[in-house]
């Protein structure tokens, strides 16, 4: 069963420093709210056990417990950097976040209790418009803190397989690197973005890799490239729904053609209980149909959620 993690794009583009236990630690603790509904209100505490954390990125019971009282420093003294519309105003602010306003470890229970910041709680929980979910378990062998980041950052974008132009100084922001970290480029490259791509496309479902833009001679910013990686098999089937009855099983997992995308794409889009479950709030119906055909292109995991749709509008039997 999928584990998902899901952020305001806001949370997603943030500019802060953590460390690899401690984004864990966040990530875990989103999970946990969103089991148990505790974020509903400020205020509510949150436990995470460290049999959490040995289970879901594999490593040493002794490795956990330390790992985590350390985190829980970290996570204490350590804030982020975003900008989002504010919702009276309609305005785009800029503002500054602690991530916790009250965190600690229990030796006995070995576990970590914390209580996000007020600010922090909307950006998982209010998830109206723009937000990025996926499954923890695509980030759970990544061993490089830059990896994470960068895997959130790129997800963002599955839908259209590129991101925009990354400024420089904007992406050492987003993966936390401080000043005085990797300022040539060459150690860049080597040690945060090479790095964080090969974990990328060795550990999680996407393949990744960007290109440098130049102004000159001088290197001012970065464009990624993703691809979602095939999959044998996304869903669970039941052998009497109709694409096993047509012999059309297959097309789960085969991305559309263009117009076989633009066809389904506006059938869908029309469809009120399709609409009402992935419509975009205030997105326009041509906005809402390039969307759908776009994905039903590219990310072979929204065909396999789409898919009961699919085959309700009359998908595989003539495909």
């Amino acid at each position: 069963m999928a584990q998902l993690i899901v952020k305001d794009n806001a949370l997603i583009e943030a500019s802060y420093t953590l460390d690899l236990a401690e984004q864990r630690l966040i990530l875990l603790a989103i999970l946990e709210a969103r089991e148990h509904q505790t974020l509903i209100q400020a205020g509510s505490l949150l436990r995470i056990h460290a049999s959490s954390y040995i289970n879901q990125f594999d490593v040493e019971k002794h490795t956990a417990y330390k790992v985590l009282k350390e985190a829980v420093q970290g996570l204490y003294e350590t804030g982020f950097a975003y900008s989002k519309v504010d919702e009276r105003t309609g305005k785009l602010g800029h503002y500054k976040s602690r991530w916790v306003d009250k965190i600690g470890y229990i030796d006995e229970l070995g576990c970590v209790e914390l209580v996000f910041a007020s600010d922090v709680i909307p950006l998982i929980t209010r998830l109206e418009k723009r937000f990025t979910e996926y499954d923890i378990d695509q980030i759970s062998n990544l061993q490089s803190k830059y990896a994470v980041r960068l895997y959130e950052l790129l997800i963002q974008w599955r839908s259209t397989g590129k991101t925009p132009v990354i400024e420089l100084q904007e992406l050492r922001n987003r993966l936390g690197l401080h000043d005085s970290e990797y300022q040539r480029i060459e150690a860049l490259k080597r040690r945060v973005l090479n790095l964080a791509i090969e974990q990328i496309n060795e550990n999680t479902d996407i393949k990744a890799s960007y290109e440098q833009h130049k102004q000159g001679r001088t290197i001012t910013g970065f464009t990624f490239k993703l691809k979602q990686k095939a999959t044998k098999q996304l869903v669970e089937r039941d052998p009497n729904t109709i694409d096993w009855v047509n012999g059309t099983a297959d097309n789960e997992n085969k991305l559309l053609t263009q117009k076989q995308a633009d066809y389904f794409a506006s059938k869908l889009a029309n469809d009120s209980g399709f609409g009402g479950k992935f419509g975009g709030s205030g997105e326009s119906m041509q906005a809402f149909v390039n969307r759908i055909s776009s994905e039903l292109q590219r990310d072979i995991s929204k065909v396999a959620v789409y898919m009961p749709y699919l085959l309700a509008q009359g998908y595989g039997k003539t495909n």
